[in-house]
């Protein structure tokens, strides 16, 4: 069952879903990381096969998203270093020492930014169409919400989930699950806001660079699972990382850009052996 928590940290509020592992294990926690304008609800078909395979998974809102904290930027820099330190004060705060993060998405590359710069920390990596080289770049839709006035305005309506979600999906998202989506924009004008500024200072094309150099000496097992139509991640980025020996690339030949929203089926097969098959 996957339960609500939330968690402050200094002075930032998360909030997050979890499950507990059905059995004992000694295997670390799985961190789900979302992508841009999803939230941690995202990750809803995988995590209960995670916790039925005996491991924890915990899936946070990142600040400024979902039903996280949504400060004003003046207090949160909504930078990659500000969302690093703030996800490592968070595993600090949720006594993680060592784990495994997936990530997803233009919001993912924090999260392999973070991974590369924390490599003590990781014990598996698993990554779901997220920019892996400079080559990669935010889509015009979202390019739209960093635009003066045009952003502010654009990221007060509540629709433009529907249209991200679906768009970059290439599925229709059930008005159940749309409603929790939407929420948080009905909720205040501050998440419209905080999406501005994630835009705003994402620094996507240093990002890339820093995740592509990193990437070269990467050790940690590894898995790729990529929506290979997706409509603004060209899977050719995908090809130099995915020929190392530590990587595995599981390839969804109709998913697009948020694979876990509607393939988690084709998923859990391949996700779950890959956490639990024993490297040497």
């Amino acid at each position: 069952m996957i339960t609500k928590e939330s968690i402050s940290v200094g002075a930032l509020d998360w909030f997050y879903r979890k499950v507990q592992a059905e059995r004992e294990t000694d295997k670390g926690p799985v961190i789900l990381l979302h992508g841009i304008p999803s939230q941690s609800y995202s990750w809803r078909w995988l995590m209960p096969a995670l916790a039925e395979q005996g491991m924890d998974a915990i899936a946070p809102d990142w600040i400024g998203h979902g039903f996280s904290a949504k400060p004003d930027k003046r207090d949160f820099a909504y930078t990659p270093d500000a969302y690093i330190q703030a996800l490592g004060d968070l595993l600090d705060a949720l006594e993680i020492q060592t784990c495994s993060i997936a990530v997803q998405g233009f919001l993912g590359s924090v999260g392999l930014q973070f991974a590369l710069r924390n490599r003590d920390r990781l014990e598996r990596l698993m990554i779901f169409n997220t920019p892996l080289s400079p080559s990669a770049k935010l889509p015009w839709k979202m390019q739209q919400w960093g635009i003066p006035l045009v952003g502010d305005m654009l990221t007060q309506d509540p629709l433009l989930i529907d249209r991200t979600l679906e768009g970059g999906s290439g599925f229709q998202i059930s008005d159940d699950d749309l409603d929790i989506y939407r929420r948080p924009f009905l909720q205040t004008s501050s998440t419209g806001r905080s999406l501005v500024a994630t835009i705003k200072n994402l620094q996507l094309p240093q990002a890339t660079a820093e995740i592509a150099e990193g990437l070269k000496t990467w050790t940690k097992p590894t898995q790729i699972i990529w929506g290979m139509l997706d409509p603004w991640l060209d899977s050719a980025m995908v090809e130099p990382f995915a020929s190392q020996s530590n990587v595995e690339w599981v390839k969804l030949p109709e998913a697009k850009h948020y694979p876990q929203e509607h393939w988690g089926e084709e998923i859990e097969p391949d996700l779950v052996t890959f956490l639990r098959r024993q490297f040497v």
